[in-house]
């Protein structure tokens, strides 16, 4: 298989000044199982940030309820002082509980609370992009996110927070973010077979806005589809670097997060971007 260079495919999204290799790193990974506590092998963890750099990954993303605090304290002891082109993306918006639930926390306080906690545990003065996490654990819940954004846009202006993004919204809540201030980023849930999102990412894409999907592989149960078992052998493949493909070819404003603890893994879906699907492949993945 062809190697990667991530410097060809970027992407520089609207109002941002950073350039995006559009392969980027997800860290949620990192923490222990069920993204809780410190991981098995602090060491691997290290060296999984470490390669991500030297593959050319400028952009990770994580944030401080992952462990809670696990991932960001792993990306401040492999990465600190960070490189000048690195781009770290974190989000705000949930807790933890005791008992390991997700929890909304989007009061104000709440919100400033959790971007002081992530410069602190990152090591920033100020920090890249936030995403606001909206509510709803199945998705977008269509609420109101105007106060939370709004908090941002303060952050924003007093130096802490450089650019905006959102997390598990729909459209409506995009419109209604972007009436208060710039959008760099939208990250939702999104893969082969998980398409509720595709007028919305034709959408930011004519706006010049960063689609990230989460769960780009499927989920904690990886996809598992005779269809994709088949493009991916005929390719000499395996099948969730044919996923990934898929998702940098379905438009140019994608940025794909694959996580993983695994320094061989990480390897694999960073090559996934030498593969170019043909026009049948593309439809076979299509109809899925």
């Amino acid at each position: 298989m062809n190697t990667y260079s991530p410097s060809q495919h970027q992407f520089t999204p609207a109002h941002c000044d950073r350039h995006f290799n559009r392969i980027a790193y997800g860290a949620m990974q990192l923490a222990g199982p069920h993204v809780w506590g410190p991981p098995k092998d602090r060491g691997a963890a290290v060296a999984v940030l470490r390669e991500a750099i030297e593959l050319g990954i400028n952009h990770i993303d994580t944030s401080d309820f992952y462990g809670p605090h696990v991932t960001n304290q792993l990306i401040r002891e492999a990465l600190h002082p960070y490189r000048d082109d690195l781009t770290i993306v974190t989000k705000i918006g949930f807790l933890r509980g005791a008992d390991q639930s997700w929890m909304p926390a989007a009061a104000p306080a709440q919100l400033r609370a959790a971007v002081h906690s992530n410069l602190s545990n990152l090591g920033l003065d100020a920090l890249d992009v936030v995403n606001f996490r909206a509510p709803g654990l199945e998705g977008a819940d269509g609420s109101s996110i105007g106060e939370a954004v709004e908090v941002l846009a303060a952050l924003k202006k007093e130096g802490l927070v450089r650019h905006v993004g959102l997390s598990n919204v729909d459209a409506r809540q995009v419109a209604e973010a972007q009436g208060i201030t710039a959008i760099v980023c939208v990250q939702n849930h999104y893969n082969l077979v998980h398409r509720g999102d595709d007028a919305l990412i034709d959408t930011l894409a004519a706006q010049g806005i960063a689609y990230v999907p989460f769960f780009p592989l499927g989920g904690f149960s990886p996809l598992q589809s005779s269809t994709l078992n088949q493009v991916a052998a005929a390719m000499d493949a395996n099948p969730m670097q044919v996923a990934l493909a898929w998702l940098l070819q379905r438009a140019p404003n994608i940025l794909v997060i694959p996580g993983t603890s695994s320094v061989a893994h990480l390897r694999e879906n960073v090559a996934a971007g030498a593969l170019r699907l043909d026009e049948a492949a593309l439809q076979a993945l299509g109809a899925m």
